[in-house]
């Protein structure tokens, strides 16, 4: 039973209507903010395409142009069909709550499909709604829903499918500022003697580099403000560049945009231009980040500031690069064809550090959508817990992750001193891009059937289009391994492992809690007092499970004969939609006879959400409860052995004020009826809930809720279950390598739950036991 995942539907279609209903002056604000951290890889691919495409002995440039002309028209048509109409125009549709990126397709469809393998994998909500419309019909929709939760291998590849689009995305996190910036660099061979460039290109792009991630820690918002004006201005200096190259080179260059060149290219090179497409691909290179980013801003912001500016800026600035080309052939080698050349020579300086400028923005954007997906990956335990720090208090997805930050710097310090070659780290980010294309066009597919509930055939239709563009350009990338495209899938194997062995281990642990939970039915047979001493205040018992008593409780009680008047079963879940409600956020249940004081209670965090500090979570947490007694939880006269019954409360519906020992109090007087408690130290905070002048609350809901408040103020602790893993006797070599080693290793280097680090350590108790998985 998906206890937590109840109710949560409406938090992304809430989030959806305010998105919608944001006006016109936000939207272009947040259009305007994009240009810094979205659009800055894309915008900066005109440096290294012409100069990717022509690197070593794959290509020539001949006389004919016929080289030149056909790079350009594949230049133009990918740009069009892949960031224009795939990601621009459909793909941003396919937002989760208003959350992009490969992951957060994977999460899209579980909500719609029993496909997920983690804990409360579906929306229920989402899925009754599913079960009515296959019971009214046999559609493509419920066929395919129905094929992928019955195959539980169909469950899997798809969950490895999105962990490696996932993973490659990553990698192009590392590779991307890499490339980028060595390419902007690059353009101090034209301006220096080759020897002194030797010696100065590799230390400049490496400080650049440092500079870049040490700037991270200030947030989206602080940086989009600081690097959309480099962006607008590098686009305007590169469409202006472009215009001026057509117009005074070549103006008959816009024939090159007719696909009949891109078959005259193909006839005329063969091999070589098909080994060419790998990079020409990097055209579209920021098109999955801009995907990923979309939690940063929406996704009508992000459609204006492509369709309007990004797009004609860069058109521009391919065929001003192709009409310049086109009338020189007296190139040093191949490899000086690029954009500086086309340059001209009195602007080279200033052009020079507009691009070293534009190419760190542009290692913003994939920067960013890196952070933003590993946090998904985390809430959904595909990840280890790392620190996540939420740098806006008005934009939920603008985050920054420390640990994550300073990897991708090592990593791209690391590729950038070991190749040291531009064409080398071209080839690597091409295949990493593709590759997480590829993925995204796969799981659309799926999306446009199960979630958008169209044809079979749209899908197919959509699938085949843009994947046999893809596949194309996959297998040119693959044709370059040996100079470079070995990188992106050594890394993306790296952290496939540990991805796959974090997640293998949370479900054993997962397992192994409800197999070894301990039933109500034994609490129960203790009696009121649960057979040991009760003494004041709340016991908050942290489990990952949404029913039964865990088994640390029982370990505890066994060895220490004592615990709290009241007792609460808490469960905190990350659910696989981005962001939950406040008043859909507590899910409040009673175990036992009311006499008994112990209460269930799940809080719902989409994998978006901020939680809170501990004060207010403990606020909303008593209030919860109380106003669970009061509206329903009271009425339950007997109890139903097996039964558990929860209900959404909201947190806010009984106001609790507290009082200083002075007796001034913290929020306004009220006239309503009370349940107050004077306090037995003079300097200690009283509390109190404040009923409404309309309640009907009878003496055993005042004592109950009196009983809530005196616990209360005498102190709520903590108890916190601290596991250790390990493999039981008799299983494979490669499970106890896996669980004792791997996965221990991970989970003593990681942080632990984002609610652990809230707790107030004085008031923490953790209890050890020994998994035996």
């Amino acid at each position: 039973m998906d206890l937590e995942l109840a109710h949560g539907a409406g938090a992304p279609r809430k989030a959806a209507r305010r998105k919608r209903g944001e006006s016109w002056g936000a939207v272009l604000l947040l259009a305007y903010q994009s240009l810094g951290v979205v659009y800055g890889d894309v915008a900066t691919s005109p440096l290294y395409v012409f100069k990717s495409a022509f690197a070593g002995d794959d290509i020539t440039h001949t006389a004919g142009n016929e080289e030149i002309y056909g790079v350009l028209s594949f230049v133009f048509w990918t740009l069009t069909l892949i960031s224009l109409l795939k990601y621009v125009l459909i793909v941003l549709r396919a937002n989760d709550g208003g959350e992009g990126g490969t992951f957060a397709l994977y999460s899209l469809i579980c909500r719609h499909v029993r496909a997920g393998l983690l804990p409360g994998g579906g929306n229920s909500e989402d899925l009754m709604a599913d079960d009515k419309d296959a019971a009214g019909r046999r559609g493509d929709r419920s066929r395919a829903r129905t094929v992928l939760e019955r195959y539980r291998v169909l469950q899997r590849l798809l969950l490895l499918f999105a962990l490696l689009g996932t993973c490659m995305l990553i990698g192009d996190g590392v590779l991307t500022p890499a490339l980028s910036v060595s390419s902007a660099v690059s353009g101090l061979e034209l301006s220096m003697e080759k020897a002194q460039h030797k010696y100065v290109g590799l230390p400049v792009t490496c400080a650049i580099l440092i500079c870049l991630f040490a700037l991270q820690h200030y947030g989206t918002h602080r940086v989009g403000f600081i690097f959309a004006p480099i962006v607008c201005i590098w686009l305007l200096c590169i469409s202006m560049i472009g215009l001026y190259n057509i117009i005074h080179w070549n103006h008959h260059v816009y024939r090159a945009l007719s696909p009949y060149y891109m078959y005259q290219f193909l006839k005329k090179t063969q091999k070589g231009g098909w080994l060419s497409l790998g990079g020409i691909l990097l055209c579209v290179t920021g098109s999955e980040a801009m995907y990923a980013d979309l939690g940063h801003f929406s996704q009508r912001s992000i459609q204006i500031a492509f369709i309007s500016v990004v797009y004609p800026a860069l058109v521009l600035a391919y065929m001003g690069q192709a009409a310049y080309i086109s009338q020189h052939h007296s190139f040093e080698n191949s490899y000086h064809i690029g954009f500086y050349v086309s340059v001209p020579e009195k602007l080279r300086w200033p052009v020079l550090v507009i691009a070293i400028l534009a190419s760190v923005v542009g290692s913003q954007a994939i920067i960013t959508g890196t952070f933003s997906i590993i946090k998904q990956c985390s809430a959904l335990s595909c990840f280890p817990g790392v620190k996540i720090v939420h740098t806006s208090s008005t934009v939920h997805g603008q985050i920054y992750i420390p640990e994550i930050n300073w990897i991708l710097m090592i990593l791209c310090l690391a590729v950038t001193i070991g190749f040291n070659n531009t064409k080398h780290l071209a080839n690597a980010q091409g295949l990493a891009v593709i590759t997480v294309m590829l993925v995204t066009t796969c799981l659309m597919s799926l999306v446009i059937v199960l979630v958008w509930n169209k044809s079979i055939f749209i899908a197919l239709g959509f699938l085949i289009f843009f994947g046999s563009i893809e596949v194309m350009y996959f297998s040119a990338s693959l044709g370059k391994f040996h100079e470079g495209a070995w990188v992106p899938i050594t890394l993306s194997f790296i952290f496939m492992v540990v991805m796959s062995v974090w997640h293998y281990g949370t479900i054993k642990k997962y397992e192994f809690d409800v197999q070894n939970k301990v039933s109500v039915n034994w609490l129960l047979n203790l009696g009121p007092s649960l057979g040991i001493v009760r003494v004041r205040g709340i016991g908050l018992i942290h489990t990952e499970l949404m029913s039964g008593i865990p088994a640390i409780f029982s370990h505890f009680v066994t060895n220490l004969p004592a615990f709290h008047q009241v007792l609460v079963f808490l469960c905190v879940k990350s659910v696989p939609v981005p962001h939950v409600e406040p008043e859909e956020r507590f899910l409040v249940g009673r175990i036992g006879p009311k006499e008994y004081r112990l209460y269930r209670v799940i809080v719902r965090y989409g994998y978006r959400d901020v939680q809170q500090d501990d004060l207010e979570f403990e606020k909303e947490l008593i209030n919860s409860i109380a106003e669970f007694i009061r509206s329903g939880g009271a009425d339950q006269n007997g109890f139903v052995e097996g039964s558990e019954k929860l209900s959404s409360i909201s947190s806010g519906a009984i106001p609790l004020w507290e009082e200083g020992g002075d007796g001034e109090v913290d929020g306004p007087a009220s006239p309503n009826k009370e349940i107050n408690q004077q306090t037995v130290a003079p300097q200690r905070k009283k509390a109190r809930f404040v009923l409404p002048k309309s309640a009907q609350v009878d003496a055993e809901v005042r004592s109950e809720l009196q009983d809530l408040m005196d616990a209360r103020e005498a102190g709520m602790s903590f108890i916190l279950g601290h596991s250790h893993m390990k493999a039981k006797s008799g299983s494979s070599f490669v499970k106890r390598i896996v669980i004792n080693f791997f996965y221990e290793f991970l989970r003593r280097n990681s942080r632990g739950p984002s609610y652990a680090a809230n707790i107030p350590h004085a008031s923490t108790l953790e209890v050890g036991m020994v998994y035996q998985v």
